[in-house]
């Protein structure tokens, strides 16, 4: 779809993301299937370059099976799973030949992805793309919002869209804006460590959830209100304290979800040797018992991770406020709960944060930036564009009964 001249939100980062090429360190163009849309595919059908018509004609298949104008053909890939248009300097064949107009719009919009709010525009990047990951993650401060125009035709692809008469309970959603700006808001306070400041969060959303099965839905501004009273105050303070820190359980757990996530196949290489790093830096062996693992894994937690992002914690902070505005929070999927939203947002930051705790054990005093940004651009590259993996995740979570607060405090303090 393409819009001229429309108004859009962003976070600020948007602004300045611009590809850079064959200099990016992971080539957008492998590691997943590209669709090609309707009006993209009558392009390539009207190449008059005989060598790149011949190549189109060859690489590109049409969807015979329940076809879209958004999915109307594909891009047969190669057995290393790269797009078969890449150049051997990693650029892209098609956009060098015949120019960027004629790239589909999975391509040409990637990493760029657009959600719609009552018909309003919001832009956001995946951050399994290095450079938006860059410029998302390491500003030190808080990540700023602003409407922007769009002074040219530009491809969008529509991630999701929130309209209220798309929901059973259309009153809950009434209330998207105030809960979005109260998570965010606890997200970005910093006189909360990031933990807590998450642990705060999933408090609220199971008492919001309570109240919103109970009926009582109007409720939910003074249950808003009343949480930032708390904050201010500080009153959760001592509550947050006495929760347990139960590493041998998020060692256990994790790990049996990450290991489906390998056996399953279609990790890049990259997240392989950052998950390979996590396992070298705990020691991890199928010999040891948890809790000796789970020992080893808490020394690399105090000794090398913790007061690296004691210092870098907007880090984590940037990440889950993206989170939270790509994905609509706490209104994604028509299928999950407003808790449910929560457990998804606490388990992408459980998983970057186990990884890092093995990767800065592994690298010790040389623990730094280009190791987080490895970590979280692969691994948002490997999950996120799978939906079945955060589907099983969830689905095992919920088996085991962690997807209450008190479930996942267990994975999120240490």
């Amino acid at each position: 779809m393409s819009q001229s001249g429309s108004i859009i939100l962003i976070p600020a980062y948007m602004d300045q993301f611009q590809c850079i090429g064959s200099s990016c360190e992971d080539t957008c163009c492998s590691g997943w299937s590209v669709t090609i849309d309707k009006a993209t595919y009558k392009k390539y059908k009207k190449v008059k370059e005989p060598a790149l018509a011949k190549k189109l004609d060859k690489v590109v298949t049409r969807n015979r099976s329940n076809p879209t104008d958004n999915n109307y053909a594909k891009m047969a890939m190669t057995e290393c799973k790269s797009c078969p248009m890449l150049s051997d300097d990693h650029l892209c064949e098609i956009q060098l030949k015949i120019g960027e107009d004629n790239l589909s719009t999975t391509c040409a919009s990637y990493p760029r992805i657009t959600n719609t709010v009552n018909s309003n525009y919001e832009m956001s990047a995946n951050l399994s793309c290095p450079e938006a990951a860059r410029l998302a993650l390491l500003n030190p401060n808080p990540m700023e919002f602003f409407e922007i125009k769009l002074e040219k035709n530009h491809k969008h692809l529509f991630f999701s869209q929130l309209e209220p008469n798309n929901y059973t309970n259309k009153q809950i959603v009434s209330y998207f804006w105030d809960l979005r700006i109260f998570s965010i808001g606890l997200i970005q306070n910093r006189s909360y460590d990031i933990t807590d400041r998450l642990l705060i969060l999933g408090l609220f959303y199971q008492n919001l959830q309570d109240i919103v099965a109970a009926g009582n839905t109007t409720e939910t501004p003074q249950l808003i209100e009343n949480y930032r009273k708390l904050i201010e105050a500080g009153t959760l303070r001592q509550s947050l304290v006495q929760i347990p820190v139960e590493a041998s359980a998020q060692i256990r757990l994790l790990k049996e979800i990450i290991d489906v996530r390998i056996h399953a196949g279609g990790a890049s290489s990259r997240y392989l040797n950052s998950f390979e790093t996590f396992l070298a830096g705990i020691n991890y062996t199928d010999t040891d018992d948890i809790e000796t693992i789970a020992s080893r894994y808490q020394h690399a937690h105090d000794m090398y991770y913790k007061p690296f992002m004691e210092e870098h914690f907007y880090i984590l902070e940037n990440y889950l406020v993206n989170h939270i505005y790509k994905n609509l929070f706490p209104f994604y999927g028509n299928n999950f709960s407003l808790m449910d939203n929560y457990v998804l947002l606490a388990l992408h930051y459980s998983l970057i944060k186990m990884h890092l705790i093995g990767i800065a054990g592994f690298h010790k005093s040389d623990f730094n930036l280009n190791h987080i940004l490895t970590l979280i651009q692969s691994l948002a590259k490997t999950i996120e564009h799978n939906p079945r993996y955060l589907q099983f995740a969830f689905d095992y979570l919920k088996k085991k009964d962690f997807t209450s607060i008190a479930g996942m405090a267990i994975f999120l303090k240490n």
